[in-house]
């Protein structure tokens, strides 16, 4: 399993963030991790991703501990957290040069070049990202989560901020990245989720209350809208 996830929690004093959840995923697949506001959401990512720790189990990324083994983990994951953190005075390409050279990447004008082309940023690539539409500066964020080439992506609402025309460009991306790499999503928007998710994880108040692909969630609910799934399970 490319993700593993067991028993996680998360307390803040005698509140349940998440609250003993336990799920997995497999190279390949594309998984949609939803909730209301508050639900648990970015903090199960958070703490996927190794940037906050857990009050109690555990979680794996290719079957390495998360926080047993925070670097190694860090090389083989993306992460694009809900409020990217830029650097906003580094210019686009210079930037994304930068993080190139953290990983240590061969070739890292390549690395950047290719990127920089996955990801739409050709013609902003010299502008300050100071500069850039909450739009594209989302797009750098993606840029500098998938510019390692990592097994699994960790994507916390990658397409907040993007018109309908980078939707579907991004959209496009994400699907071609899941063909050989784990990703989980997290979105509000259920249109996004049947366009590029292979299955579904609904979270509310810190526990899983879903956990299929869509069809067999329409199938289970009786309704041919994935919306009307989430409000009957979250409501």
């Amino acid at each position: 399993m490319s993700i593993k996830v067991q028993s996680l929690s998360k307390h803040y004093d005698k509140q349940k963030s998440v609250d003993s959840i336990s799920f997995s995923a497999t190279t390949g697949r594309i998984i949609g991790f939803l909730g209301p506001n508050g639900a648990g959401k970015s903090t199960t990512m958070k703490m996927l991703a190794g940037y906050l720790q857990p009050s109690s189990g555990s979680a794996e990324l290719c079957g390495m501990d998360v926080q047993a083994h925070p670097l190694e983990v860090k090389r083989i994951m993306g992460y694009l957290p809900e409020h990217t953190p830029l650097y906003t005075d580094m210019y686009v390409k210079e930037f994304l040069l930068f993080v190139a050279e953290t990983y240590g990447l061969k070739n890292p004008e390549l690395k950047v070049r290719e990127t920089i082309k996955a990801v739409g940023l050709d013609l902003e690539q010299f502008k300050k990202i100071s500069m850039l539409s909450k739009g594209y500066k989302q797009r750098v964020g993606l840029a500098q989560a998938i510019i390692h080439d990592p097994k699994v992506l960790i994507l916390d609402e990658p397409t907040s901020g993007l018109d309908p025309n980078q939707l579907t460009e991004i959209r496009t991306l994400i699907r071609a990245l899941g063909k050989d790499k784990t990703v989980i999503l997290s979105t509000h928007i259920m249109q996004e989720v049947e366009a590029v998710c292979d299955e579904v994880i609904i979270i509310h108040k810190g526990r899983i209350v879903a956990n299929a692909t869509i069809d067999a969630l329409k199938s289970t609910y009786k309704t041919d809208s994935l919306e009307d799934v989430f409000r009957k399970l979250t409501s």
